[in-house]
């Protein structure tokens, strides 16, 4: 299983990022896919569980409104786009994968995680 996260950056508060995860090594369908991040002197904080299969996407309320997680439906690939960010949006951005277990449960005991992407916002 392999994830590789790109699209972070910096940005002024106010402002979009778009992240990219890139799937591989595993049937992508009958997965969960989710979103969490570490942001400096703070606990690490999942912000959106996907299931592939399905149509329902769970957020956080910190996230809430303002990120959308979607996936390409013809590739391997899910989106985290994120809207408004904030200073205190300022962390590192991972994305992880778990198997279906009957339901998608908590981002942060995916077993599968990417590298992380820096996101900075001024």
């Amino acid at each position: 299983v392999q994830l590789v996260e790109s699209g972070g950056g910096s940005v002024q508060g106010g402002g979009s990022l778009r992240l990219s995860c890139a799937a591989s090594g595993f049937s992508f369908s009958d997965r969960c896919m989710g979103w969490f991040r570490q942001r400096p002197g703070k606990d690490r904080e999942g912000l959106a569980v996907l299931w592939i299969g399905g149509a329902t996407t769970t957020y956080a309320d910190s996230v809430k409104g303002r990120f959308i997680f979607t996936r390409d439906k013809g590739k391997d690939l899910v989106y985290l786009r994120m809207n408004g960010l904030q200073p205190e949006d300022t962390g590192i951005y991972y994305c992880a994968a778990d198997q279906l277990y009957g339901t998608c449960h908590d981002v942060l005991d995916f077993p599968a995680r990417g590298q992380g992407t820096q996101v900075t916002v001024s």
